[in-house]
This record gives C-alpha cells, structure tokens and sequence, in this order.
C-alpha cells in the first residue's frame, strides 16, 4: 500500500479525511495542515513537502507560465469566495461607489494578483470599467509585516504601479491612516474587525450583490484547488480518481450532516439561524452548493483564466482542459 502525504487547510468538508473515516483507496494517508493556507502552498512550492496539496489557483498558474510542471490539478474545490466582500475602503478617502477607485492606492495581500484579488480586479472590470491600471497597488500583508511572498513569481504589467508595503508596516495600519485608501484581501483587516469608523466595505450589502451576481452568471468563484505531483500520478494511473473520489465523498458527508440538521434547526452548531441561511443558500446554489468536478465549474474556471491573462499575469490565456487530470476532464 503507498503512502500519501496531503498538505490542507482542515476545512469542514475535509474532516472525514483528517479524522481517517474516509479513505483513498490503496493508500494510507497523512493529512498535514498549517496556520494559513499560504504557509502549506510555499511547503509545496519549495520542498514538494508534499505528495497532493492545497494550492491558490493563481499559484498554480504563475508556475505553468513560468514552464513548472510538477503539479496536475483535480476538480476539488477546496476553498471558493464570493469577493465583492474582499474589497476595503478608507471611508474618508471619497469612495462611494467602484468607479470612485480610479486614482487611488490599493493595498493587497501577499502579492499582486492573489486569488482573493484577481476576482475582485476582473469583476470591477468586467462590471464597473475599473482596470488595475487606473490604481496603485501596495503589497504586504493585513495584520503583520511582511513582504511580497518571495516563493513565487510575481509579473505584472508595465504600466501598473506595484510595490511592496514600507518594512514594517501593515496593510491595515495603512488603510485607517489613508495611506492606502482601498485594499483587496481573503484575510479582513484588524482595523475593520475592530470596528474603526474610518473603514468599510466598498460594498456594504456585500450579501446582495454577491447572490445577485450569482443569480447573472452562475459563478461562486474558485479560490483553491487539490494539486499532486506528476510523478505520482505517473506512478499509479488510478491515483487522481482515487483521491478525487475520496475528497468527493467528505465534501458530501458535510453537506448532508448540514442538509440533515435543518430537522432540528441545525442545533448541534452555534450559529443562530443557520437553517433559514442553508434554505436560502440552497434555494440560490442547489443542494450541492459547493460542486467539484469540472463540468459545473465551467465557468467559473474559464473566467479565471481569463482573468488571470487579462491583469497581465500570464504570457497567454490557459485552457482548463491543460491544468486538470486527464482522465478527470469528464466529471
């Protein structure tokens, strides 16, 4: 029997996998975690810490572009966002709606194009005829200093002014002080968890605009996929469908114990009307709001990827079909 050592964020639909109730079939397995997702990507990037591992979409593609090859991605979905929310504002700073960007210095996390960033930057463009251009754009992290991410590479266009934040200094610090006057992030900013009058959301409804945005396009956006090494895969032909299904059936068991608590309005959990949200969410999504495979995920791939070339990260737009497991292509 192989061994596998799996690198991923212990998110709820993976729990049958961390707790060994759910398994791969012909392998014992070890599922490794870390404090941010982002600390198992650079593991993976640096070390290949792993056999199969979470990994940022833009991660994955920064490394094709770059002619890295070691890593085939599954349709497992194991972190997806709706990013109108991501998006910051200094509230004195004279943002009232996105148009109202243009000119304006925005802070993002990590490096420039992260996932929870290059949604947001397509949307404002597609939607709002805001580019990235028209911004400046400072790049550090929320709550802590650190530098642009130095694991991967980071291009970007000529003509889009991008540079790290001051040593020292954090995004947040910089968006209650002004100094930025917008910033894009997965992670919420200290200043605005804390309450600060002087930060919000650029979209304050952000629930609204997200279900509508859904409700046009059919896209709940992709953050992270499931990666393996190649030469795993090389390996054992029935590898990925192996760890696709395994992955598959924990995200169902935490749907359905979801989906079977709202008998009992979902009271083994803390979180006062949870129900009433899981009949809305379903009513909008489905019953398999959170779908993996590449068929229902389409579109939101395709937009990815356009995305991506489109904010001059890469040197040509991807096909999905050059990114996934063969032999998955079908699901």
């Amino acid at each position: 029997m192989t061994t596998l050592d799996i690198g991923c964020s212990r998110y709820d639909h993976v729990a049958g996998l961390f707790d060994g109730n759910i398994k791969i079939e012909g392998a014992e397995v070890r599922m490794h975690s870390a404090d941010i997702p982002s600390d198992i990507f650079e593991k993976m990037i640096r070390e290949d810490a792993y056999d199969a591992a979470e990994l940022g979409l833009t991660y994955l593609l920064r490394l094709i572009d770059e002619g890295d090859d070691r890593f085939v991605a599954l349709p497992v979905f194991l972190a997806r966002v709706f990013r109108h929310s991501a998006i910051y504002i200094n509230t004195e700073a004279g943002i009232a709606r996105p148009e109202d960007l243009a000119g304006k210095t925005v802070g993002e996390f990590g490096l420039y194009g992260h996932d929870g960033g290059v949604w947001p930057k397509g949307i404002l463009s597609d939607e709002y005829g805001i580019s990235p251009d028209q911004c400046r754009w400072v790049i550090g992290a929320t709550d802590w200093y650190m530098p642009p991410f130095d694991f991967i590479a980071q291009p970007h266009p000529a003509n889009v002014d991008v540079q790290p934040a001051p040593e020292g200094r954090t995004l947040s610090d910089m968006l209650e002080s002004g100094e930025i006057q917008a910033l894009m992030s997965a992670r919420a900013p200290r200043c605005f968890v804390e309450g600060s009058p002087k930060v919000g959301r650029l979209f304050p409804d952000h629930e609204a605009v997200e279900r509508d945005y859904f409700k046009r396009t059919g896209i709940f956006p992709i953050m992270h996929t499931l990666v393996v090494r190649r030469e795993r895969l090389a390996a054992d032909p029935n590898l990925a469908r192996a760890i696709f299904d395994a992955f598959a059936k924990a995200k169902e068991e935490a749907l359905d114990r979801l989906r079977k608590g709202m008998v009992e309005m979902n009271f083994k959990t803390t979180l006062p009307w949870q129900t009433p949200l899981l009949a809305r969410d379903r009513a909008l999504l489905g019953d398999d709001w959170w779908p993996f495979g590449m068929k229902a995920n389409q579109a939101a791939l395709d937009t990815f990827c356009r995305y991506f070339h489109e904010q001059g990260l890469s040197r040509r737009r991807f096909a999905i079909d050059e990114l996934f497991a063969a032999d998955l292509l079908q699901t």
